[in-house]
């Protein structure tokens, strides 16, 4: 029921988009009616394959749906783009046209009554004169207008950037990975742990997009980030609950990378996955599971709590779901300095004062953000990436390493952070 009310608000959305985006392409490439059919049908048949691309699995082969799945979400996230563009434009245009409306009225208004019979003047007839005077010849007007002309490139620009940026963001942007490096005190930190790093994976969403390609590379960066431990802080599992066997399989390969191993939680879509698949094959990779759990990092030399809850989207939903930090914080001593997992970063008001610092994802750091990062103004408190702080605790949020949705990323590249404790 869930995925079709989602699927019907989107339709409505890009159906009125498309809508937008074919009048201004059809009137700027001058289309007939045959051109303007053929564009609505292209437009129609890329958002509806955006849109019910979940209902073909097992039915396409796994090839060929990803290529229908990549041409259709670049369509789609090209019109998506190209109508906020456009809505800029035609914003500028409004304004530029009441201005001068407005600079008309004040010019009128400052003219003399009596211009047009000012002393020592006579009107075009007053003493025959110009009678029978030919009229004076006329200027042919120029073939394009120059404000026509630059209202035209104006909106050409708004389709290329946009249709450009869905190509690049999904052809190039997605796989543009980076380390994120950041060192956060940590109050009561055991001076031996002093420079501890934690390699944190978030939000893989393994699936049709991130597969064994994408695996080698997460593999590759782990490796290179040096970490003493291994987190993975939810949404490991795109849709396709088949796609636990692959993360069993990263989990295994992951685990030698760090002396202290894997530990994992859940995220929103490994419950739309299925939850007991996606927690079976992290155990079986050999990861500590801390869903409402604490674990123990380092020994009788110097030692931190290591926390995990289950995800907010739980909470109500699923019997004994959702995040509870008290059950956590009973499996490990009162006095150590705590780190927690938790894959949504809206926990943190809850968490602030309990925990130093609390790990997450979720946000993919907006995954798109053409010039500017509309996440900022939707985001509860504002946690879209990075490092945010509440008092004496630490957030950092994690952009995640796959895609949700359009395959693709503009603006906020897939990361593996590199998380350093520093003794405080």
């Amino acid at each position: 029921m869930r995925f079709v009310v989602v699927s019907l608000i989107l339709l409505v959305v890009l159906g009125a988009l498309g809508l937008y985006v074919h009048r201004r392409a059809s009137g700027l490439l001058g289309l007939g009616l045959r051109g303007r059919r053929v564009l609505a049908c292209l437009l129609a048949t890329g958002m509806l394959a955006m849109i019910s691309a979940r209902l073909w699995r097992g039915v396409l082969p796994e090839g060929v749906l990803r290529g229908v799945v990549l041409v259709s979400g670049i369509l789609s996230l090209g019109v998506l783009l190209s109508a906020v563009l456009l809505a800029v434009v035609d914003l500028g245009h409004l304004i530029a046209r009441l201005g001068r409306a407005a600079l008309g009225r004040a010019r009128a208004d400052a003219r003399p009554a009596d211009v047009a019979h000012r002393p020592g003047e006579r009107g075009a007839h007053e003493d025959g004169g110009d009678a029978g005077a030919p009229p004076s010849p006329q200027l042919a007007p120029p073939a394009l207008p120059r404000r026509a002309f630059l209202a035209n490139g104006a909106v050409g620009s708004a389709f290329l950037i946009g249709g450009g940026s869905a190509v690049y963001g999904a052809l190039v942007g997605r796989h543009d990975y980076v380390i994120e490096e950041v060192a956060i005190p940590i109050p009561g930190l055991p001076r031996s742990l002093d420079g501890f790093t934690i390699v944190q994976l978030s939000d893989i969403h393994l699936g049709l997009f991130v597969d064994e390609p994408e695996m080698r590379a997460a593999e590759d960066l782990v490796r290179k980030a040096r970490g003493d431990l291994v987190v993975m802080t939810g949404d490991l599992i795109d849709f396709n609950p088949t796609y636990a066997e692959h993360l069993g399989r990263l989990t295994r390969r992951l685990g030698p990378l760090a002396r202290e191993g894997v530990a994992a939680i859940p995220g929103n879509h490994d419950h739309f996955a299925g939850i007991d698949a996606a927690l079976d094959a992290l155990e079986r990779g050999g990861a500590r599971v801390l869903s409402n759990r604490g674990s123990v990092v380092g020994g009788v030399g110097g030692a931190f709590a290591l926390l995990g809850v289950d995800d907010v989207w739980a909470r109500g939903r699923v019997p004994g779901g959702g995040p509870d930090l008290g059950r956590a914080l009973a499996d490990v001593p009162r006095d150590l300095p705590r780190v927690l997992l938790c894959h949504n970063p809206v926990f943190f008001p809850d968490a602030a004062g309990e925990v130093a610092l609390q790990l997450s994802g979720h946000t993919h750091g907006g995954q798109v953000n053409p010039l500017v990062r509309p996440a900022d103004l939707v985001l509860p408190h504002g946690y879209v990436a990075g490092l945010y702080k509440r008092g004496s605790s630490h957030l950092y949020i994690n952009r995640g390493f796959g895609t949700a949705g359009p395959p693709a990323r503009i603006g906020a590249p897939p990361e593996v952070s590199r998380i350093v404790l520093v003794a405080a």
